[in-house]
C-alpha cells in the first residue's frame, strides 16, 4: 500500500508541473538564441577649427560651440592655431582632422583663400564643412571645384558703418581719422574697415589720413598707432577692426596724453567693455560670437545628418556703449 500511495503521489506532482504550476523560469525551446541588443549609434564627430585662443573673441566661440555640443549630443574636437596670422598651422589642423576622419568641419579661416585647397581634400574624403567668421572668398572656392560652402557670420561691412558712424557723431569742425585694419587676406576684415571708413566719410568735416594694417594683434596695434600719430598728431577719431587692436592703440593713447581721441572697436570683448567703462574707448560691435560658434556646430550636424542649411545664416551686430553698458 505504501508504495501504490507514492507512485500516485508521484504522478500528482508531475500532472501538476505539466499544467503551468511551477514558479520556476520559463525555458525556450524553439532553438534560438535571445536577440542581441541593438547597437548603440556612434555620437557624430565635428571638428572646429579657430584662428587662436589669444583672443577672448574665440573664447567665447567657443562656448558657443560646447553648448551645441552638449545640447545635441555630438562629439566636438577643438583646433586652434597659435596665432591669427598662423596660416599654415590651421592648415595643418585641418589635414589632422581629415586623417581623424571627422564628419564634418567648422572653420573660422585666418585668410581667406590659402586654406581652400584643404578644404577641398576634406571634401573629397565626404566631410562637410561650415565656413563661420570670415567668409571663404567665393571664387577660390569656385576655382578648386568646391560647391558654395555654406557661411554664418555678421554683416561686417554694416557693423564697420556703425562703428563709423558712432565716431562722426558731434562733429562739428574739420577732423581727422586713422583706421587700424585687421590682416589685409580676410574679408572679415577688409568689410569693416570698408564700412567704418563709409560711416566716417559721411560727414564732409572727416578725412581719414591713415590707415594701416595691424593683423589683429594688441602690441602691434600700439606700435603701428605710435608710428601713426608720429606723422598725424591732430587725428582725433579711430577706429580699429577689432577690440585687441582697439586696446592697443589706447594703451599708446593713454600713455601719451591724447584722451581727447575717440577710439571704436569691434568683437565687445570684455576687455573692450572695461576700457568703455573707463572711458579709454568710445564704443565696439558685438557680433555675437559664441552664437557663431553654436549655429556654426548646429548646422554641420544638419549637413552630416543630410538635411539642407541656407547658403548664409546673418547673425545682427550691436553697438556697445558706455550708455548701453549701464
Amino acid at each position: 500500500m505504501k508504495i501504490l500511495h507514492l507512485i500516485s503521489a508521484l504522478v500528482m506532482g508531475l500532472g501538476l508541473a505539466a499544467c503551468g504550476q511551477s514558479s520556476g523560469p520559463s525555458v525556450s525551446t524553439t532553438g534560438q538564441a535571445p536577440a542581441a541588443p541593438a547597437p548603440v549609434a556612434a555620437k557624430k564627430e565635428i571638428g572646429l577649427v579657430m584662428k587662436t585662443l589669444t583672443n577672448p573673441f574665440f573664447i567665447e566661440m567657443e562656448k558657443g560651440a560646447r553648448r551645441a555640443e552638449q545640447e545635441l549630443g555630438l562629439s566636438l574636437k577643438v583646433k586652434t592655431a597659435a596665432q591669427e596670422t598662423s596660416i599654415e598651422q590651421q592648415i595643418q589642423l585641418v589635414e589632422d582632422l581629415i586623417a581623424a576622419k571627422v564628419d564634418a568641419i567648422v572653420i573660422a579661416p585666418g585668410d581667406s583663400q590659402r586654406l581652400v585647397p584643404t578644404l577641398k581634400k576634406a571634401a573629397d574624403a565626404g566631410i562637410k564643412i561650415i565656413n563661420i567668421d570670415n567668409r571663404l572668398d567665393p571664387e577660390t572656392v569656385k576655382l578648386a571645384g568646391l560647391a558654395p560652402i555654406p557661411f554664418i557670420s555678421v554683416d561686417n561691412h554694416a557693423g564697420g558703418y556703425k562703428a563709423g558712424k558712432f565716431l562722426a557723431e558731434g562733429v562739428t569742425t574739420p577732423t581727422e581719422a586713422a583706421i587700424l585694419e585687421g590682416i589685409r587676406s580676410a574679408d572679415n576684415g577688409r568689410q569693416r574697415v570698408e564700412g567704418a571708413r563709409k560711416g566716417l566719410l559721411e560727414s564732409k568735416l572727416i578725412k581719414v589720413v591713415a590707415s594701416d594694417t595691424a593683423n589683429w594683434n594688441i602690441d602691434e596695434a600700439y606700435k603701428v598707432t605710435k608710428t601713426i600719430f608720429q606723422k598725424h598728431p591732430n587725428i582725433k577719431l579711430l577706429f580699429a577692426a577689432n577690440d585687441m587692436m582697439a586696446i592697443g592703440a589706447a594703451k599708446y593713447l593713454q600713455e601719451s596724453g591724447k584722451a581727447d581721441v575717440k577710439v571704436a572697436g569691434y568683437d565687445a570683448l570684455s576687455e573692450a567693455a572695461a576700457e568703455i567703462k573707463a572711458g579709454r574707448m568710445g564704443a565696439t560691435i558685438d557680433q555675437q560670437a559664441a552664437e557663431q560658434g553654436y549655429q556654426g556646430v548646429a548646422l554641420a550636424l544638419k549637413l552630416i545628418l543630410g538635411t539642407s542649411v541656407p547658403d548664409n545664416t546673418t547673425i545682427e551686430t550691436r553697438l556697445v556703449t558706455a550708455a548701453t553698458l549701464k
